[in-house]
């Protein structure tokens, strides 16, 4: 997709989980990606299984009907040793996706590794690692309780880092965090300020 100069476009990014749900929102503006939110959606833990299926549902549309986007971003389950816990988040997921196909907002989705590798050029950064590139990257001072929101920030910033165009209405694809530093050298070189 290109982008006209100055479009706006408006991505949900979310990391699902049957616990705590992250999202994060940016707002893309030709170039420019800004950060408009970030949070969690807390799943009560007693809950049936599918009863927090339906909850998941219900936030999702609510966040997709708050931000408006353009488009969801979407990380997917990683295989981990637990069977019954990949499919858990598996349909966690589903669901994040049906809410967002249930109000015609397009899907991408990305694979864990991939959205590590966009920030921070490490496929294997820790949370921490990635929450702290997103405050340079973006420019805000918050550190959420949770690290989920970040993760879900960075969902949303790893697809924008996908479909970013110049002025003259050309598509730059960056492939991850060292192709946009060398793009972007004064953002990347701005003094980081930490929450003390």
């Amino acid at each position: 997709m290109i982008l006209p100069v100055n479009k706006e476009r408006i991505i949900l990014g979310i990391d699902p989980g049957t616990l705590v749900m992250g999202y994060g929102v940016v707002k893309e503006i030709g170039t420019k990606t800004e950060m408009v939110s970030m949070g969690i959606v807390k799943i009560p833990a007693g809950d049936d299984h599918m009863i927090k299926l339906q909850r998941i549902f219900e936030k999702t549309v609510a966040l997709i009907d708050m931000y408006h986007p353009d488009t969801l971003a979407i990380e997917a389950p990683f295989y981990g040793k637990n069977i019954q816990v990949m499919l858990k988040l598996g349909r966690a997921q589903g669901i994040c996706i049906a809410a967002a196909l249930s109000r015609n907002i397009p899907v991408n989705e990305y694979a864990p590794r991939k959205i590590k590798q966009a920030i921070t050029g490490n496929g294997n950064a820790t949370k921490e690692q990635v929450a702290a590139m997103l405050q340079q990257l973006l420019q805000f001072k918050e550190t959420p309780e949770f690290l989920d929101a970040t993760d879900g920030l960075a969902v949303a910033v790893c697809h924008s880092f996908q479909k970013i165009t110049t002025g003259r209405g050309s598509k730059i694809s960056y492939s991850g965090w060292e192709s946009f530093a060398k793009e972007n050298k004064a953002r990347v070189n701005a003094p980081i300020k930490f929450k003390k």
